[in-house]
């Protein structure tokens, strides 16, 4: 049975590799203590992008509008919307002296691209320090912007916070949706607070203006349609740059999708975005993942055949306490412990589709998003 001898030393070996991953790089974030930098007061700019969202606008903004902090403009792009948004957001402009709006037009060198929309909303911003969320989403309390802005100093000109999405009961898709948005929230929160930052999300996402035109914007990756966030932040982040927010008061959250063929269309504009990550943080990333893949099937086809079975159930019960550990800790932190029962079978879910996806967009790459 030497393919069984094989995979035995190969289970072994990515066991170890995975409980050492969970111990170096994700620990740190699980138990170490957030501390709350005092409230700064600095002028905030809030940048949203909107495309057809008058809905959401009605809905969400208000909540932006209502945030506890003196010192803040809100700067609403319309996106080439073919709804009404523009009129819903020229209605809060005439009730809010603070909101500005840029309107932008589709034209032939950007059509439907939403960095060239953002940059003209960047331009537009009167103040350095940028806020960025989206228009379906919702700040969980007043003290959003205070809290994001806290953590700006000399040194820190980028703020990664948290995005969730809202809890939907009896919903596995949401459950999730939820867990995969919890486990890349794990992985690049706990990657910045190691010094090692590679991405953020738009949800939550502050940094300066400052540092946008230092880096030319968009400009180096303006022709992939996805990545404003993640790929800007990959770009320039850096160990001295970047800070983490992850106070309960700072979290936004937003609807998830509700059909599978969504949330597929979502995820794989976000692995092909993945793809033009710098080659240290996809060699990182990627490590992690062949070795949860590894760790499944060979944990699996080892148990099926009752290969020294004893061995690797301790092993297999090595691995997931102390993924249990520290995830339940990181959980607790970005308020998602109602997904801890569900974590081996919504992990088991998560790694083969995730290379459902990776087969998908090789086989065929997309090209154009919404």
């Amino acid at each position: 049975m030497l393919v069984l001898d094989v995979l035995y030393y190969v289970f072994i070996i990515v066991a170890c590799f995975q409980v050492c991953y969970f111990l170096f790089f994700f620990s740190p974030f699980a138990f170490q203590k957030e501390s709350i930098p005092s409230t700064k007061n600095i002028p905030i700019s809030v940048i949203i992008c909107a495309k057809n969202e008058a809905e959401n606008l009605k809905k969400f903004l208000p909540t932006v509008i209502a945030q506890n902090y003196s010192n803040f403009e809100i700067v609403l792009i319309n996106d080439a919307s073919y709804d009404n948004t523009l009129e819903v957001m020229e209605a809060f402009v005439e009730k809010h002296s603070n909101i500005k709006i840029v309107d932008v037009k589709n034209n032939e060198a950007f059509w439907a691209n939403k960095k060239y929309a953002l940059t003209l909303g960047i331009k537009s911003a009167k103040n350095n320090h940028l806020l960025f969320t989206d228009a379906d989403c919702k700040p969980v309390s007043n003290n959003w912007i205070s809290q994001m802005s806290a953590h700006f100093s000399a040194e820190k000109s980028i703020v990664l916070g948290y995005g969730g999405y809202y809890k939907i009961k009896n919903s596995f898709l949401n459950k999730i949706i939820r867990f995969e948005t919890l486990f890349t929230a794990i992985q690049y929160l706990s990657f910045a607070r190691m010094g090692l930052p590679y991405m953020g999300v738009g949800r939550n996402l502050a940094y300066t203006k400052e540092d946008f035109f230092k880096a030319s914007g968009f400009m180096k990756h303006m022709y992939i349609r996805s990545g404003d966030d993640d790929l800007f932040i990959n770009e320039i982040a850096t160990a001295t740059n970047t800070s983490v927010c992850v106070s309960k008061e700072s979290f936004t959250m937003s609807n998830p999708k509700t059909t599978f063929k969504s949330w597929v269309t979502q995820k794989k504009r976000h692995i092909t975005t993945a793809s033009h990550y710098k080659t240290s943080h996809k060699a990182v990333l990627a490590s992690f993942y062949a070795s949860q893949l590894l760790f499944w099937v060979s944990g699996i086809v080892l148990l099926s055949f009752l290969f020294n079975w004893e061995v690797v159930l301790v092993f297999i019960g090595l691995r997931f306490m102390s993924q249990l550990v520290i995830v339940s800790f990181i959980s607790k932190k970005l308020d998602e412990q109602d997904l801890m029962p569900f974590l081996p079978f919504l992990e088991f879910f998560l790694v083969i589709f995730q290379l459902t996806i990776f087969i998908s967009n090789l086989i065929s790459k997309p090209k154009h998003w919404k």
